[in-house]
């Protein structure tokens, strides 16, 4: 392949601006921010089901504890009931009134336990609730850090996306300038091997870092200005400069 060696030397500023595209996509895929909101997400989802279990867990309390004190109602309303009449004095038969103050010291037993009951399942809805409210305080933290880390990737964003489009539109009028059948190698060598020219320097291939051989230079050296030639470790497009050493 011919193309004029300014046409070539174009290419190590393609191959720069495409450096820095490929730098700029790096950090945008890999800003630190991502990963923090990745982890906030994960915390915050797991939060979330927290706080049902929790709030769940308090409801289903709050009836466990209405029925108990209903329980407790109907006992004791039963006792008074028993107590009138035993206070009122229409029972008279000893045996009517020793199974009544039986009754009702058996009913007195019965509310006590119950009334324990009630005390215990008011316990465990206090720490229900004190842990759904902790939670989803927590809850609400994580969801305010992950919105921030947002608005600095977002911002990030912003940044990085506006130096692409510059980056891009000087890309495509450097790329005008050159060749069409060279700018395709390029291309192609390019997607192949993630750079697709590399300058010739002191007799190294700045792509791969290679010395040349002495053959490899004395045919380099040899070959016309125009003619494109090629690292014959890597492939990349070679470009002569001053400061190749030829």
């Amino acid at each position: 392949m011919k193309a004029a060696p300014e046409a070539q030397q174009r290419l190590l500023d393609l191959a720069e601006l495409d450096a820095a595209a490929d730098r700029l996509t790096h950090r945008r895929r890999t800003l630190p921010e991502l990963a923090e909101i990745e982890e906030l997400t994960k915390t915050y989802a797991r939060l979330v089901t927290q706080v049902i279990e929790a709030e769940t867990e308090a409801a289903d309390l709050a009836r466990e504890q209405a029925k108990a004190e209903a329980d407790v109602d109907t006992v004791r309303q039963r006792a008074e009931r028993d107590q009138k009449r035993l206070d009122s004095g229409q029972v008279t038969s000893p045996k009517d009134l020793a199974n009544l103050q039986s009754e009702i010291a058996s009913l007195h037993r019965r509310q006590g336990d119950l009334e324990e009951v009630v005390l215990e399942i008011m316990e465990r809805r206090e720490a229900a609730d004190t842990r759904a409210t902790d939670l989803t305080a927590r809850r609400d933290e994580v969801a305010a850090a992950r919105a921030r880390l947002e608005e600095r990737r977002d911002a990030a964003f912003v940044e990085i996306d506006k130096e692409a489009a510059e980056l891009k539109t000087r890309r495509a009028a450097l790329a005008g300038d050159i060749p069409s059948d060279l700018l395709a190698l390029y291309e192609k060598l390019r997607e192949q091997y993630g750079v697709g020219a590399a300058m010739l320097r002191g007799g190294r291939c700045q792509g791969c870092k290679v010395v040349l051989s002495i053959a490899d230079m004395n045919r380099i050296k040899a070959a016309p200005a125009d003619e494109v030639v090629r690292c014959e470790e890597c492939r990349r497009i070679l470009v002569r400069t001053s400061e190749s050493g030829l």
